[in-house]
Formats: C-alpha cells, structure tokens, sequence
C-alpha cells in the first residue's frame, strides 16, 4: 500500500494580488457543496478540506500521488471558479508531507497572515474543518492533522507575545482614517455588510468616538442586531444607496461576483457631497468596491492588500516573537510526521498480532486432550501465561519496528519482513496440526538431536 500524504495546493497574500485571489474566493454557503464536487472530481485525494479567505485558496487534501493531486486540485479551480488555469497557474504552491504540515500549523498560527499575529485566522482555519466534516471529506489524517494545528496555534500563544500588540487590518484602516480626516468625531461611518472584519473595524471606529453608524446587510435582521449592540441605525440593503452621500466613511464586507458600485454612479454621489473626502475601506474578497474609484476627486480607496501593506510598517516585534514560535512549530511537526509515518505499520502490526494469536491458539487446541484433564483453575492459568507471552513478544516485535522506523529504516520493508515469517511459521504450524489431529493425539515430540547442544558430560560419556 502507498504512502499517505498530507497535501497542500493553494495561492495567497504573498503569490497572488487581490485580483486573482478574488476570482478563486468561495463564500461560506459555497464550501460544503465545493467540497463534495472536489471529492469527486479529485480521485486522488482521499481527505480534502478547503480554507478560503481574504488572503488565501487553499486545497488541503490527503492521497498517495501528489503529482496527480495537484493537477486534479489545479483543473477543479480553474472549472469550479470558472477562471482560465493560466490565469493563476504561476502563483499555486504544492507542498506535500513535512511542508505541508508546516504551512498548516503556521497558517493556524497566525505566523503566515498578512498581519503577524492577527487573531481571526484560527477561527477561520476551524471553520474550514468544520465545513469538511460537515461534507464528510475529513478523515482520520485531516482529522489529526487540523487538531494539531489548533493545539499548536494556542501553544505558540501561550510562549510568544505574537498577539500583543497585533495590529490588524481593521486597526490599520481605523488609522488610516485619522490620517485622511482632521477629525474622526464628526464623521458619519456606513457598514455594508455584517461580516467579521468589517465588525471589529466598526468596533474600532465607534471606540475613537464616530458620529454615526449606519448598517446595511442583505440579512436585515443581522444590522438590526449589530446596530443595536453598536448604537448605530439598522438601514434596509434595498435602501442603502441614498445614504451613500451622507457617508464620509464606507466599509465594504460583502459576498459579491461584482462590485457594489462604479465610478459613473460614484461620480454623483460625491458631488452631491461637495467633492468632501470619502474613505473607502474594501475588505471584501471578491472586492466589493470598482478600483476605478480611486481616480475620483477626494475619494480614498484601500483594499485589503492595500492595508496588509500598511500593517507591515509595524511588524518588526511580531516578527520577532513569529522566530521565537518557529522551533515550537517544527517540534510539533517532528510528532506529527512520526504519528502519520507510523500509520503505514498499523495494517502490519493488525497481521502480526492476528497471526501470533493464532500461534497461540492453535497450541493450545494441539494438546487439548491434556489440557482437558487439568482442573478449572489450571487451564485458566495456562491461558494467562500464554496470553501474557504473547503480549510480551508483540512488544518486542513492535518496539523493534518502531525503533527500525525512526532510525530512518523502511518501516512498511521491515514490518513485511516480519509478517511474512509470522504468517508463513503459522501456515507451517497449521499443517504439522492438521497431520498430527488425523493421526490422533500424539506424545510429547521429542528434541531434535543436535550435537551443539549436548553438554560436555554427555559428550565425554561418547
């Protein structure tokens, strides 16, 4: 049986701009199904999961052929998103095993985001195992593998000062804002969409004393809520478009195949305004505003890779607690490895202790004449001295796999080997049984006659 490997096809942040990431994005009503269609489509993953966010698509999948996995991970993109393959083909990274697992753990660290340090990755990383197991496409390997990037996520945590400080992209766009306007107190904010991101930089604004917040969502009841936690006013999504001109700051968080509004329509609105500035803030991936409106008049627009930008100005310390986590992530990775190598032993070792089980019974019903003369209570301890023989040598077979395995020998070659002489003593014994119970029950065999181990006294006697 071939090897299983943890796998990784993906793009993000740091390969692709915002651009083509949006044309690969997947909404979150959108990755059950993907993933079913994924399982499907990809014979050569086993287990596949899919993380998609702001800053990264990303195909984690478990199979043999990484080769073959990752030109089915690279076609399902391409026709699932309907984007031509080229259009994305130089910014996917394969990582396959030890770097896959890597990326993983470091993803769910916050130790590979835009912002160091920043917090929402974890959740989104949760969220996208929860989506596999919900579209059953999560096995044994994925199953371990996600659960021991959450336990390394809260370990590098719980060692560094990674998130102290943390700037965010919501933080990073609420001082921008202070750059654009002399004051923040009077300024009007509408939120267009109810998402995370756009929350925690409505949260950070309303804290710096804002004015007004207007909230529009195409789940009206989600701004009713969320402005009534925020103080601001819940407006319908059928109804948003005539406060755009009160707006001098306008957060976009939405789901959308095509921004909300273009320059022409834009246009209008800030002159109605009196070409007062207007700070578009775009945390949407697909991106939710045309990027033509930046060459309006007194209209600033940043999306989210303009911010990431501007959060690695005031990443040094960060990066520095990010080193600290390094050899924590690599020690957790050195377990999981040795957990996911291990695996290929286990239809091994299933067949080595069937097999010495069998050893052991099938003495046991060779002399079952004699022991059917023993009382009760010697049986019974008969059956535990050759139980716990067994256990005894199953140790010693496994501890010897196993120390084989990580002194860097095949272990799948040398738990072969193994089973192999188990199994062929055992059909061996299988047959001297079947003779033996047709000639009825024998005596004692005797030793066989074999001059080195004679004793010397036996010896001089000849």
């Amino acid at each position: 049986m071939k090897r299983q490997k943890l796998l990784i096809f993906g793009l993000n942040h740091q390969t692709a701009p915002v651009a083509v990431r949006e044309r690969l994005a997947y909404a979150e009503n959108e990755i059950v199904p993907a993933l079913i269609r994924l399982k499907q489509q990809a014979r050569s993953l086993t287990e596949v999961a899919l993380l998609s966010t702001c800053n990264r698509v990303e195909i984690i999948g478990v199979g043999t052929d990484s080769r073959r996995a990752a030109e089915e991970s690279a076609a399902f993109l391409a026709t699932d998103r309907g984007v031509q393959a080229a259009a994305f083909k130089t910014a996917l990274y394969h990582l396959e095993e030890r770097a896959a697992a890597s990326h993983l753990f470091r993803v769910s660290a916050s130790l590979d985001s835009m912002v160091v340090g920043e917090a929402q990755i974890l959740g989104q990383v949760k969220a996208a195992y929860a989506y596999a197991a919900e579209a059953g496409t999560a096995g044994l390997v994925l199953h371990r593998a996600f659960h021991k990037a959450f336990s390394v996520a809260k370990q590098v945590r719980r060692a560094t000062l990674i998130g102290h400080g943390a700037v965010s992209l919501s933080s990073t766009a609420v001082s921008l804002a202070g750059k654009i306007f002399d004051s923040l107190a009077d300024k009007t904010v509408l939120l267009l969409g109810a998402g995370r991101m756009a929350e925690l930089t409505a949260r950070a604004l309303k804290r710096i004393g804002i004015e007004a917040l207007l909230i529009s969502s195409r789940t009206f009841d989600h701004a009713v809520a969320l402005a009534r936690e925020l103080g601001g006013t819940a407006v319908p999504y059928d109804n948003f478009r005539p406060h755009l001109r009160m707006a001098d700051i306008i957060i976009g968080s939405m789901a959308v195949s095509q921004p909300v509004f273009g320059p022409a329509e834009f246009e209008v609105v800030i002159k109605e305004r009196r070409y007062r500035p207007v700070f578009l803030i775009d945390l949407g991936v697909p991106r939710n505003f045309d990027e033509r409106l930046n060459s309006l008049e007194n209209v600033y627009l940043y999306d989210v890779d303009d911010l990431g930008r501007m959060a690695l100005e005031s990443r040094d310390e960060r990066e520095r607690e990010a080193r600290r986590a390094e050899p924590l992530i690599e020690l957790e990775v050195d377990s999981f490895m040795r957990w996911l190598e291990e695996l290929e032993l286990v239809p091994a070792i299933k067949d080595i202790r069937s097999s010495i089980e069998e050893l052991r019974t099938g003495e046991l019903q060779r002399h079952r004449a004699w022991l059917a003369s023993l009382a009760p209570e010697e049986r019974a301890r008969i059956e535990l001295i050759t139980r716990s023989l067994v256990n005894k040598l199953l140790h010693r077979v496994l501890s010897g796999l196993r120390e084989s395995h990580d002194a860097g020998a095949e272990g799948p070659y040398a738990a072969a080997i193994a089973r192999r002489l188990l199994c062929s003593d055992f059909a061996l014994e299988k047959e001297n049984a079947r003779e033996i119970l047709e000639a009825g029950d024998p005596e004692p065999p005797a030793a066989p006659h074999d001059e080195r181990f004679e004793s010397s006294a036996t010896r001089e006697r000849k």
